[in-house]
């Protein structure tokens, strides 16, 4: 079965199947990239516990930065929003977004119960 929650025309917030639950691309703005990675990963949690899941249950993140020059940025970041024993697998890679003031995008797989 294919549970899809706060699906609009275009996508669904969080698709669940087979125990892995889709989140759909967070964005953010802000200033620096560290401001729209903390509004992302928060947004992430949100969704995660809508999903009935949580950051310990992440099961793969695809990062995409609009400058790589970010990197270090991010990961200040997501370093320390990641527990510790918990790492998904990552990716991160240079992508142009959907506006000009977006800096990164965030897509995460996550198990859940």
């Amino acid at each position: 079965m294919i549970e899809r929650i706060d699906t609009g025309e275009r996508s669904s917030k969080i698709v669940k199947h087979n125990g892995v639950a889709y989140l759909t691309g967070q964005v953010a703005e802000g200033e620096t990239i560290q401001d729209q990675v903390r509004t992302c990963l928060e947004k992430v949690d949100a969704l995660l516990v809508q999903a009935g899941s949580s950051r310990e249950k992440m099961l793969r993140v695809t990062i995409w930065l609009a400058d790589m020059k970010d990197f270090a940025g991010l990961n200040e970041v997501w370093n320390a929003w990641v527990p510790k024993g918990h790492a998904p697998a990552r990716a991160c890679g240079e992508a142009k977004l959907a506006r000009p003031e977006l800096k990164v995008e965030f897509i995460v797989d996550a198990a859940y119960d």
